[in-house]
């Protein structure tokens, strides 16, 4: 199994550049095409229009924002020729996130970046992580906006609860998860109540995954609920070296959103390493 269509979402930070060359690793290293999706902000003209001059400064605005789409576009072009990667350039249609979920869905892999109240060159839609991978139905590669990553899925570390989501992320990272020097599976235990049939035991997993020629070593993670799961599990893939995470994206039974929602939120919020996830 391999990716063979790769998206990765554009804006004018610099934090995007770096995204951009996590993208074309992972095309190389997968043959893939790329696909750079130009995610910029699109004033919305009705914001503007009871503001006096508000036809102007609109046509500014869009004059400015035309100007950096073109720069982003010789910007994607040149890395793809550089590195050699088939590379597609789009623009997103209209200032919501449907465009964006509607290229989201054609691709194998998704490469978003983390949100940053503190850029809002980089804003798109409130949430826009939890959005995409809620409802794009593919899986999403986190990368964070601080940090520099010269490896992303030698060392991975695998967030386990039996649920469906953990499943469904594990068996999507799999292209990862096979060429992975070391795979850590983590096993979070759930509340007392939840339900027998998601206590699957990390040690099962681990064995379905050696059958895809994966070398898995098995973690135990106990006493931990909600936000302090995902510090732990930040804190185990620093002590190993993990530059890669894998876990799903929380649910909506309620036992398993106590146990994971707050961790969905907690790592896309605090990840220090690209985190995979799927829901």
């Amino acid at each position: 199994m391999n990716y063979r269509n790769l998206l990765v979402h554009l804006d004018n930070s610099q934090a995007a550049r770096q995204r951009l060359e996590i993208a074309l690793r992972v095309a190389r290293q997968f043959d893939a095409q790329l696909v750079g999706l130009d995610a910029t902000p699109i004033p919305d003209p009705h914001i503007l229009s009871a503001i006096p001059g508000a036809a102007s400064m609109y046509a500014e605005v869009m004059r400015q924002s035309d100007q950096q789409r073109a720069a982003l576009r010789d910007l994607f072009d040149a890395a793809c020729r550089h590195a050699e990667v088939a590379g597609q350039f789009r623009c997103r249609d209209g200032s919501d996130m449907r465009s964006i979920v509607r290229y989201a869905r054609l691709a194998d892999l998704i490469i978003a970046g983390q949100s940053n109240s503190n850029a809002p060159e980089t804003y798109i839609h409130d949430h826009v992580g939890e959005q995409l991978m809620m409802t794009a139905g593919r899986p999403v590669l986190f990368v964070p906006y601080t940090g520099v990553f010269p490896s992303v899925g030698n060392r991975i570390l695998i967030a386990w609860d039996g649920s469906r989501e953990a499943t469904r992320a594990i068996h999507d990272a799999l292209p990862f998860i096979s060429r992975a020097r070391q795979n850590i599976l983590v096993t979070v235990h759930g509340p007392a109540n939840a339900p027998l049939g998601a206590r699957i035991p990390g040690a099962d997993m681990a064995r379905t995954l050696a059958r895809h020629d994966a070398v898995i070593d098995v973690l135990e993670l106990e006493g931990a609920t909600g936000e302090r799961v995902g510090s732990k599990l930040l804190s185990c893939a620093q002590a190993h070296g993990s530059d890669l995470i894998v876990m799903g994206g929380y649910g909506h039974a309620r036992w398993h959103e106590a146990v994971w929602g707050g961790v969905t939120r907690a790592l896309l919020q605090l990840m220090t390493v690209p985190v995979l996830m799927s829901n």
